[in-house]
């Protein structure tokens, strides 16, 4: 049974299961704070230990482990992913390289006709804008809702869709103001009105609770290099069987049919579940750290990860109100925010000599749109939120 989630637990990880968490991640002990997780994230010695051993095998020890070892990785990531987003079967897991090109499969592989309608945000990350404006060419057409109506609430996302409307596509957290989308109330929509709802979950998987059947997502992309804590190169599309029945495979690959060791049967079919869309070689060394990274949050709990970093923003979100000239625009609700607090400065301020004043303190965050945009993960500390407040507060005194 898949699960519903109830009002989030906020509280930060006990002391000693966060310094279990912190020794994971070397650079904690150099002194660098590190808060842009929703930019990419920091390697765990877990995950550099199994890419190390891999490559180990692969140059000194059996060499040819693709069957032995790497097929049963492969396995045990499907596992991971389904566990992580409650789907209902390994099966309904792909194992791609990003966000970008699990979201082409939906996009090139439905059968799209002139006077279709796709819905977006203008809030929208590129990765899930460009499939969609490639359909313009067959005809589709691109609703975009102005950012000047506010986040895309159900309400808003109900008021502008069309007769026409097919698909709704939207990122279950905004990768810039960090709004979290109500995924279940939009799915419901969706679902009742025959509309595909396609979500970006690349700013939410790993730092809040998601289950794809309760939220009535029809296709999920991610790729594992931020919340996820994997290497770059690893993604994966969630897709239910009956989307997957609508969408014809733009490129096929051999791995992509029934039984690609029998190389040379042209008629088979493919595969019946979303490995279909998996086409050739994977990235092996990176799904191997991709393994030891999704174990590892789903060692330290889900549940618990998001309430150590819904109590992290929290903490930023009071203590970055409360400088002069600092605008939070990251919404401060529990349920309308995951893991990403992002700020604008006043008139006559420049974000950008800020940011590197936090760079030469070997603080890390993220410049976007002229803005500042934090992002702690669940080895973070109380005391980096506390570092990471004063010295933005520091910055902006002796600057201006």
């Amino acid at each position: 049974m898949h699960a519903v989630f109830e009002q989030e637990k906020t509280e930060l990880l006990p002391e000693k299961v966060l310094a279990e968490a912190r020794a994971l991640f070397p650079h904690t002990r150099t002194g660098k704070i590190y808060l842009n997780h929703a930019g990419t994230s920091p390697l765990s010695t877990r995950v550099v230990d199994a890419i190390t051993l891999h490559l180990q095998q692969r140059s000194e020890g059996a060499i040819d482990t693709y069957l032995s070892l790497d097929v049963p990785k492969i396995a045990e990531c499907r596992e991971r992913v389904r566990v992580l987003i409650h789907a209902e079967s390994t099966e309904r897991i792909a194992l791609l390289t990003n966000t970008s090109d699990p979201l082409n499969v939906v996009a090139s592989g439905l059968t799209w006709k002139s006077g279709d309608r796709v819905l977006l945000h203008e809030d929208e990350f590129p990765a899930n804008v460009w499939p969609y404006l490639n359909l313009k060419r067959l005809g589709v057409e691109i609703d975009v809702i102005p950012k000047g109506k506010g986040h895309p609430t159900p309400q808003l996302i109900a008021d502008s869709i069309s007769e026409k409307t097919k698909l709704v596509a939207l990122s279950a957290v905004q990768f810039l103001t960090g709004y979290r989308a109500d995924l279940a109330a939009i799915g419901s929509l969706c679902r009742e009105k025959g509309i595909v709802f396609v979500v970006d979950g690349i700013q939410a998987v790993g730092a809040v609770r998601l289950d794809v059947q309760s939220m009535k997502i029809d296709a999920l992309a991610a790729g594992c290099q931020k919340w996820q804590m994997g290497p770059h190169g690893s993604g994966w599309l969630y897709l239910t069987e009956e989307l997957q029945s609508k969408i014809q495979p733009a490129h096929v690959g051999w791995l992509a049919v029934e039984e690609p060791w029998n190389f040379f049967d042209y008629g088979q079919s493919l595969a019946s579940s979303a490995r279909r869309f998996e086409g050739g070689t994977k990235n092996i060394p990176s799904l191997w750290g991709m393994e030891a990274a999704l174990s590892t949050l789903l060692e330290f709990g889900l549940e618990e990860i998001e309430g150590h970093i819904l109590t992290l923003t929290q903490l930023l979100l009071d203590g970055l109100r409360s400088i002069d000239g600092v605008r939070v625009i990251t919404p401060g609700g529990m349920n309308k925010r995951a893991g990403i607090v992002t700020i604008e400065l006043g008139q006559g301020m420049n974000a950008e000599s800020v940011f590197r004043q936090l760079e030469r303190r070997d603080m890390a965050i993220a410049l976007r749109d002229g803005k500042l945009r934090y992002a702690p993960h669940f080895y973070n500390s109380a005391t980096d939120i506390e570092l990471a407040i004063s010295a933005t507060q520091e910055a902006i005194q002796q600057l201006y």
